[in-house]
């Protein structure tokens, strides 16, 4: 397929709109409210929380151990689509499935969680590998950014039509909140699938070997050792996966678990879900705008900003007070967040083989996902710990805030060390 082609592009970036509904909706917005206050009602706060870490943990665990052997079998086979669609219906159904589960059942909630993020996260592998097919190398950060600005607002959009239903049931036909509330995973689900078609009609994926059923598998695996025999000549590259592994961490935490945090603050549900839009449309130019930043100053520089701005949030976040503090950390966040997201994506993909994109994608998300294990899990330990040494829910919360504050120091300077041999990738 011809790289730079306006309908692939498209169609390729139209899935971020598809699935950052999930990623917005459910992972940082409804599901942490809906576990705290319905599926695990009666339960200390640091105890929903320290379950909420251990679910984004073990989705995590799940789709990173089988990542770059799923991304090398998909490389062989040519199948980087057909996976990427198995796992986007695979999520949307376990979200959709969320709307049944009744009040107190928090291990089926956790289960279809679980599942859920296996589909959104794995999907992810093969989306992201499937950039080396629809854009060219100087336009690489802009259609990466690009992605991540429509995700921002097609998430930000079914979000905020989903507030409205919860804030206002009655308008919609809901008895109550509680009854929209569950009709909006259902809603996510639909929105899932249908906005996934744009990638299904109009990107194609080249350069593959097509090789068949088992053949494809024992191709993949081959392929995967041959990667491994290979890693010790690739220390730049891993060098780079290690900074991620620790900034990205931070990122992910901040995400998934900050509408827990603010709850436990004992802000309101209405105070977090604007907190949330907030970022979502701001979110939306400014990673465009991001995107052009990276071009100008180059794509390290830029990243190096952002995860300079994260620490600054998550030290100044261990003390906000006030709900325009709460707004204010929003605002900086969406200025800064999709940007760092769309230009590491980018920027690793003008480091790797462009024939054995999703393999390589594979390692990127299983450092990704094993981010999202450390965090939150980190983030349950420290809230469990300082709430055991008697401290409130509040001043255990605000620790673990703090914490995160690690994951940007060090990450950033791993970062500031990658060097790649090629200067493109700099820019």
């Amino acid at each position: 397929m011809e790289l730079g082609n306006k309908r692939a592009v498209f169609g390729w970036a139209m899935y971020d709109w598809a699935n950052s509904a999930f990623a917005t909706a459910v992972m940082a917005g409804f599901f942490p409210i809906f576990f705290k206050q319905f599926w695990s009602a009666g339960v200390d706060a640091s105890v929903s929380t320290a379950r909420l870490g251990v679910a984004n943990s073990v989705a995590g665990v799940a789709v990173a151990l089988s990542a770059p052997l799923l991304g090398a079998i998909a490389d062989k086979g040519g199948v980087r689509k057909r996976f990427l669609l198995f796992f986007a219906y695979m999520g949307a159904v376990m979200t959709a499935s969320l709307y049944i589960v009744s009040q107190g059942h928090w291990p089926w909630a956790v289960a279809l969680y679980v599942l859920a993020t296996v589909g959104f996260s794995g999907g992810n592998i093969f989306y992201d590998a499937l950039l080396t097919e629809v854009a060219s190398e100087e336009k690489m950060h802009f259609v990466s950014a690009l992605g991540f600005s429509l995700g921002y607002l097609g998430g930000g959009l079914l979000f905020a039509l989903d507030v409205g239903m919860v804030l206002s049931p009655g308008t919609f036909g809901f008895a109550d909140a509680t009854e929209a509330l569950r009709f909006a995973f259902l809603s996510v689900g639909v929105w899932w699938v249908v906005f996934s078609l744009p990638l299904l009609l109009f990107v194609r994926e080249g350069r593959a070997v097509g090789e068949p059923g088992v053949k494809m598998v024992r191709a993949g695996i081959a392929q995967l050792v041959e990667t491994f025999r290979e890693a010790r000549s690739l220390k730049t590259l891993f060098l780079f996966l290690l900074a991620y592994w620790l900034y990205i961490d931070g990122v992910n935490t901040v995400v998934r678990m900050a509408v827990d945090y603010g709850l436990s603050l004992g802000f309101r549900f209405q105070d977090m879900i604007l907190d949330l839009l907030i970022t979502q449309f701001v979110g939306f130019p400014s990673t465009i705008g991001f995107g052009y930043f990276g071009e100008k100053v180059g794509a390290k520089g830029a990243i190096l900003f952002a995860i300079g701005v994260y620490l600054v949030l998550s030290l100044w976040g261990a003390f906000i007070r006030s709900k325009w503090e709460f707004y204010l950390v929003a605002l900086v966040i969406g200025l800064v967040q999709g940007g760092l997201q769309a230009l590491s994506r980018s920027y690793y993909a003008r480091l790797i083989p462009l024939d054995k994109s999703a393999e390589y994608f594979g390692f990127y998300n299983m450092v990704g996902k094993f981010a999202a294990v450390l965090g939150p899990a980190m983030v349950g330990a420290v809230a469990l710990l300082v709430r055991s040494m008697g401290f409130s829910s509040q001043v255990a919360s605000r620790a673990s805030i703090a914490f995160l504050a690690l994951f940007f120091i060090v990450g950033g300077a791993l970062f500031a060390l990658v060097k790649p041999a090629q200067s493109s990738a700099e820019s």
